[in-house]
């Protein structure tokens, strides 16, 4: 058996051209555009490829796209005073504080700073609880993409045992929430989890978020489970000074057995940026007061 390959780059460019006729139709309702900022301080490498390619996206949706770019020595009363005009600004629904942030910065206090209806990376601790309790508030923008390929693979999700390998607050605990939320029988497990191998092969979805290049053998697998990889690890390639994208699965072993699974890269990845211009627009919508209907995006 070879697995079905979820395609999340097919998907993606997908949910961006339903997005970007449902911006139209909001910008002719609301007499403007969605507004999303990123704020980026600092020269990070990465950091600098994400911010240009969320404004190019942000803008081909037909939204609009406000930059800030400080540099990395800037003290935190400046980056919060930002925030604070950008959470007044009627033009901007979105915020997003690129992270990681210079070490002298305090990442929670500038996240707690973001008005949480604005908060369309869905970090804010108001909405970690909203997403907890059930109420609709903004759920980070991987595990909700990832949410999405498996209701879209295997549409009603009750019953079914899932499997997330990864705790962290941007990808395991809010995807455990969302699983919850559909019905699943949801297991964190973690670094510290005893028998891990024998955890995961018993899942019927397996969410693989937790940083380490190829760690899930073909072998965790249960035949016919749906694998979901987050996992985006630069290793090196057969050829010299060259390097190769993996994921936290061995995909060669893991595609024999499952039943779908996600590749690295083409899976996950672009879910992430298509999902946060989603939020933003639904921002958008809620602030204007204008109707958005559920299951439009």
């Amino acid at each position: 058996m070879t697995a079905t390959v979820i395609d999340g780059k097919a998907f993606a460019a997908d949910l961006r051209a339903r997005i970007a006729t449902l911006a139209a139709a909001f910008s002719a309702q609301a007499g403007r555009q969605a507004g999303l900022a990123v704020v980026l301080v600092g020269e990070d490498p990465a950091s600098q490829v994400y911010v240009r390619s969320k404004g190019r996206s942000t803008v081909e949706a037909g939204m609009a796209s406000f930059e800030h770019k400080l540099p990395a020595d800037t003290d935190e009363a400046t980056l919060l005073a930002l925030v604070e005009r950008l959470n007044a600004d009627p033009a901007v629904d979105g915020i997003l504080v690129q992270l990681p942030l210079p070490r002298h910065l305090d990442e929670q206090k500038v996240i707690a700073t973001i008005n949480p209806d604005k908060d369309v990376d869905g970090f804010h601790v108001t909405n970690a609880g909203r997403l907890a309790v059930g109420q609709a508030g903004f759920v980070p923008c991987t595990p909700l993409g990832c949410l999405m390929l498996l209701k879209d693979r295997l549409g009603d999700l009750a019953g079914l045992d899932a499997v997330v390998i990864g705790r962290s607050n941007i990808v395991g605990k809010p995807m455990a929430q969302l699983l919850l939320a559909e019905s699943c029988t949801v297991t964190v497990a973690h670094s510290k989890t005893q028998n891990l191998p024998e955890v995961v092969r018993r899942a019927d979805i397996v969410v693989a978020a937790v940083g380490r290049p190829e760690m899930v053998k073909g072998d965790w697998i249960k035949p016919g489970a749906t694998v979901i990889d987050v996992g985006i690890n630069r290793v090196p390639g057969a050829q010299d000074g060259k390097t190769r994208l993996v994921g936290d699965v061995a995909y060669d072993e893991a595609a024999a057995v499952a039943g779908a699974i996600t590749p690295v890269p083409g899976g996950v990845g672009p879910m992430t940026i298509a999902v946060l211009l989603r939020n933003t627009l639904v921002a958008a919508y809620r602030n204007a007061g204008i109707a958005l209907a559920p299951d439009a995006i």
